[in-house]
């Protein structure tokens, strides 16, 4: 895992967008709202910051959040933080710094969930028992085994780690 992880707890601001890039790759976003809530020592009065964040999902994962997900579901994403630039229609530079999830699922302390397994969608040609989907690849499917991908804008790294047994 790279020294850039991150965790955060809180809930989703809309259902979660999924698109599909030129060669077929799933890419879910999602908009997540994180509060703090503490009592000021001051005044004895409770206090609360609400902090807003993109998040991207790709591959198996994505589609399964797109399948699971919805607005105001409390979630625990685990991930890395990554910064993208482009340029507008107006020739401005823009950027954004957004989390790519490597895991995501629902947080179960108010709340429960029935886990189902999902089919193996088999895209990118991963071997039988390998990362194709579904297992420990943090969901995305294809990509080499050193963790690159050969999608465009697709993100690269942690997407093979070789697991041959199911993870449950």
């Amino acid at each position: 895992m790279a020294d850039n992880s991150i965790t955060i707890v809180g809930n989703l601001t809309r259902d979660p967008e999924i698109r599909y890039t030129a060669s077929g790759q799933a890419n879910a976003k999602l908009g997540m709202a994180v509060s703090r809530r503490w009592q000021n020592k001051q005044t004895n009065e409770w206090e609360e910051r609400t902090s807003f964040f993109n998040i991207v999902a790709w591959g198996d994962m994505a589609e399964n959040i797109s399948d699971t997900l919805t607005k105001g579901t409390r979630v625990i994403v685990n991930g890395r933080l990554e910064q993208r630039s482009w340029e507008n229609e107006q020739g401005e530079k823009r950027s954004v710094v957004e989390v790519v999830a490597d895991e995501i699922g629902p947080s179960l302390r108010w709340a429960t969930a029935e886990i189902k397994r999902s089919e193996r969608r088999g895209g990118g040609g991963a071997p039988a028992g390998g990362s194709g989907g579904g297992d420990f690849g943090g969901g995305r499917s294809g990509g080499s085994p050193s963790g690159g991908n050969s999608t465009p804008g697709a993100p690269s790294g942690g997407g093979d780690y070789g697991f041959d047994e199911e993870p449950f």
